[in-house]
């Protein structure tokens, strides 16, 4: 088995998605919608719960909407990103 075959075989997103509980997270949805939250729970299905959630607008330049909790369901999410400045700033300059 190759090095990095290996590596993505010990690799399981369910629960690397699970160590990032009580983090801050960036998650952009099919729809296009951007939130930035804490991420206080998730399932094997990657369903969402994010408390001091924030609507972004502008390529994640900008708050829209100060939410609190929301659950964002799994099928929905584009992708999620655990450094949330970071994945703002990609999706303006993308």
């Amino acid at each position: 088995m190759a090095v990095g075959a290996r590596v993505m075989s010990q690799l399981n997103p369910i629960r690397y998605l699970r160590s990032m509980i009580n983090k801050e997270v960036y998650v952009r949805l099919k729809d296009g919608s951007e939130y930035i939250g804490k991420l206080i729970a998730t399932d094997t299905t990657m369903n969402l719960v994010l408390d001091d959630a924030r609507r972004l607008q502008g390529g994640g330049r900008e708050v829209k909407a100060v939410l609190g909790k929301v659950f964002i369901r799994g099928s929905m999410i584009q992708y999620i990103s655990f450094e949330p400045e970071k994945a703002a700033y990609e999706a303006l300059t993308s």
